[in-house]
């Protein structure tokens, strides 16, 4: 419906240990996709529950124009259910079964409606999301967390919703699942309201919405143009900033010339009343005169050096602080064609079932190849990475490593010891860097002062993973072999772009488990491989 649209009027949401989240927040959202962002913790899964209504604002209101869709981040569905009742459709399915087999009870009319082909909408629905194979009565404990998050998305789209809330729909999605969701959502014409960190779904929103606790800035195009915005803003910011202290220092030089001239007057004029003898009243009358002539001088200027000040206050609120990881790794350096990993027919079984094809998977690595690991969710591809690592035994093949340390980040980030803070990590990985040293590459990796002492447990998801980095980076001996699992994952904008930041001044290989693909592209990747059906191969950069 084209008046479909989402209306918060001077919302406040506070949560019952009085952390505040939002104060007199208002903000349109008209028909149209619209991609929500902001660093992780501002409120934008908050927001959504606000506008779902299961969560209540302490003040404001929030309005839906239409009928409302809403897929959360976590799914509240259980196990036993099938995939009919996850997708709301297993009471209307029965009560045409027993139509067709001759009962006419009209609560069975009532509980159709005009859903009579519900069966044929439910499938073209599932086929569009790549849940072909799904049949209705399957159990949900038997699909993949991609397959859930692509149900529930199907079960919202079966509502046909005029307004439909997403949040980080492509979690867990493979690269297949994730690009027939984007088509699905270029075809929705209602009112989207999206929260997401992939950067290939927001190049498909039509506006950006970036998020603050009192206000929310509308941007038109998609998260490319956003971006481009944004830094011209910056590219802006930053000139006036330099403007406005180049001024505040014209205007102290000022003030300080015109106080050195008022003091040369001052004792001139003392020299000369002294010399020429006039009356003691007369010669003070005009010392008062001076002085307070003066004093109106050095307000004026003052008053100047304020108003430069506010300018440069006001001139700085505009800058972002978006930091960003500068580093320099020299001992990551490994020699081009220097073989680092060379592993043949490679073959491991999980509960007898061989997880490759055949008699195996063979993979050279090579200096300092950038390597992308694709396939599908449960292809192998975290085993594999297991293998490349020696933390996992092959029950068939040889493996070769060359000299030099492989580093490993698994999803769960667990390199670290959690009860001990970042800089205590960092010194058991290079104990013998001076301290100094240490302090500084850790204020490289954004952890200064205080925030270097903070246990590794209490990190948000994005500052573990720069810890992790920092100690597996500037280990002590540096990894010349670097092992990526779902690197991204949970990570918010700003944290994606310091991992890219850090990948960048990596000398060495490395081998990235990744379904995004602006991530991938942004680190330079040179060779993709494809792991599908137990088999490993070669494919160039995905073409969409």
């Amino acid at each position: 419906m084209s008046d479909a649209a989402i209306v918060c009027s001077n919302v406040s949401f506070t949560w019952p240990d009085d952390t505040p989240v939002f104060q007199d927040l208002s903000l349109t959202v008209s028909t149209g996709r619209t991609g929500l962002v902001a660093p992780n913790g501002s409120g934008k899964s908050t927001l959504l529950k606000l506008i779902a209504g299961e969560l209540r604002p302490g003040a404001g209101s929030v309005s839906v124009v239409g009928t409302l869709g809403h897929l959360p981040q976590s799914l509240p569905l259980t196990g036993e259910l099938t995939v009919a009742e996850v997708l709301g459709v297993a009471a209307v399915i029965r009560a045409i079964d027993a139509v067709e087999s001759g009962d006419v009870d009209e609560k069975h009319f009532t509980t159709i409606g005009d859903d009579w082909d519900i069966e044929e909408r439910t499938r073209a629905q599932l086929d569009r999301l790549g849940l072909t194979d799904l049949t209705l009565d399957r159990s949900l404990s038997t699909l993949s967390g991609g397959q859930v998050v692509s149900l529930g998305l199907a079960a919202q789209l079966l509502k046909r919703p005029d307004v439909l809330l997403l949040d980080e729909p492509t979690n867990n999605l493979d690269l297949d699942a994730r690009h027939k969701l984007y088509d699905v959502l270029e075809d929705f014409n209602g009112c989207l309201l999206l929260v997401s960190h992939d950067r290939a779904l927001l190049d498909r929103m039509e506006r950006i919405a970036e998020l603050g606790s009192d206000e929310t800035r509308f941007y038109g195009g998609n998260f490319t143009e956003y971006e481009d915005a944004v830094r011209a803003e910056q590219d802006v910011a930053e000139k006036n900033v330099r403007n406005a202290e180049q001024e505040l220092k014209r205007e102290k030089r000022e003030m300080q010339q015109a106080r050195e001239r008022a003091e040369r007057r001052a004792g001139n004029a003392a020299r000369n009343l002294k010399s020429a003898g006039l009356p003691r009243i007369f010669a003070g009358n005009m010392k008062r005169g001076a002085q307070e002539s003066a004093g109106r001088a050095g307000q004026m200027h003052a008053s100047r050096v304020g108003e430069a000040k506010a300018r440069l206050d006001e001139a700085a609120r505009a800058l972002r602080d978006e930091q960003r990881i500068t580093l320099d790794l020299p001992d990551t350096d490994v020699p081009a064609g220097r073989t680092l990993f060379l592993g043949e027919a490679m073959q491991v079984r999980h509960g007898g079932r061989a997880v490759f094809a055949g008699q195996g998977v063979d993979l050279t690595i090579r200096g300092p190849e950038r390597i992308a690991l694709t396939g599908a969710n449960g292809a192998g591809k975290s085993t594999l990475l297991r293998l490349i690592n020696g933390d996992l035994t092959m029950d068939s093949g040889e493996i070769k490593r060359a000299d030099g340390r492989i580093a490993y980040l698994s999803q769960r980030l667990d390199v670290l010891d959690l009860n001990r803070t970042v800089a205590e990590n960092f010194a058991a990985f290079a104990p013998r860097r001076p301290e100094a040293e240490r302090m500084n590459l850790l204020a490289r990796f954004l952890f200064r002062g205080a925030r270097a002492h903070l246990p590794v447990g209490v990190l948000s998801g994005g500052e573990r993973l720069r810890a992790s980095l920092a100690c597996v980076l500037c280990a002590e001996p540096a990894p010349q072999l670097l092992l990526l699992d779902e690197p991204t994952n949970n990570l918010d904008l700003v944290s994606a772009g310091q991992l890219e930041s850090a990948l960048g001044s990596y000398r060495g290989a490395f081998v990235v488990v990744s379904h995004d693909e602006r991530f991938l592209t942004e680190i330079g990747v040179g060779r993709w491989l494809r792991l599908a059906d137990g088999e490993l191969t070669e494919t160039g950069a995905p073409q969409r």
